[in-house]
């Protein structure tokens, strides 16, 4: 086949076993080539600017920067690159997040070797590809309560992060933090902090 019809394919998943698996399965198609790996979101971007691929499979939970937040990077810089979410943990905010970052396709790790192959060659031609199961979970779920603070502030807090030091890392007043945490808390219906930050977690909001 030719060169010009081969579509150069970056893949990013800090799982090296299947990082490994799914280049090694991509590898049989004849018009894939998998020109870069990576483990991490710094990584992927050093590796994109590099070999300048087609398509960035991205892995959404990675170490540093999250799929999304490298995917919004690559539209920026690379717009000729289409990327797309591989995820073990399909949240529906995830994949709000991932459409407004442009994201063309958000598919759960449970897809076939041979299906990713097919959504990648979808992605490529300027189409988008949701999985349907993500895509109707995130209808049921609604829109996200929070404001945008809010969801930064829980996010700092998930961690088990005191008020003076999610002050200090977002740069205001203990007293603003509290009254951001509060009002999270009750758009939520959680007793604290903690338990709002886990239930924004599961649905996908940060």
């Amino acid at each position: 086949m030719n060169d010009t019809a081969v579509i150069r394919v970056l893949l990013a998943d800090d799982e090296h076993l299947i990082r490994g698996a799914v280049a090694a399965l991509l590898a049989l198609e004849d018009d894939l080539l998998v020109v870069a790996e990576a483990a991490s979101g710094p990584e992927a971007l050093a590796m994109a600017r590099a070999h300048r691929p087609d398509v960035a499979v991205l892995d959404l939970q990675m170490p540093e920067t999250d799929g999304v937040s490298v995917a919004a990077a690559l539209r920026s810089e690379l717009p000729g690159c289409r990327s797309m979410i591989v995820t073990s943990h399909g949240r529906p905010g995830h994949l709000k997040r991932a459409l407004e970052a442009g994201v063309r396709g958000f598919v759960p790790k449970t897809t076939s070797a041979r299906r990713l192959a097919e959504i990648i060659r979808t992605v490529h031609g300027g189409s988008r590809y949701v999985d349907p199961g993500l895509a109707a979970d995130a209808i049921s779920a609604g829109e996200s309560p929070l404001t945008a603070r809010e969801a930064e502030l829980l996010e700092l807090a998930a961690d088990g992060a005191s008020i003076a030091e999610i002050a200090r890392r977002a740069r205001l007043s203990q007293g603003t933090v509290r009254n951001y945490l509060s009002a999270a808390a009750a758009k939520l219906g959680a007793e604290n902090r903690h338990a709002a930050a886990r239930i924004a977690r599961e649905h996908g909001w940060f």
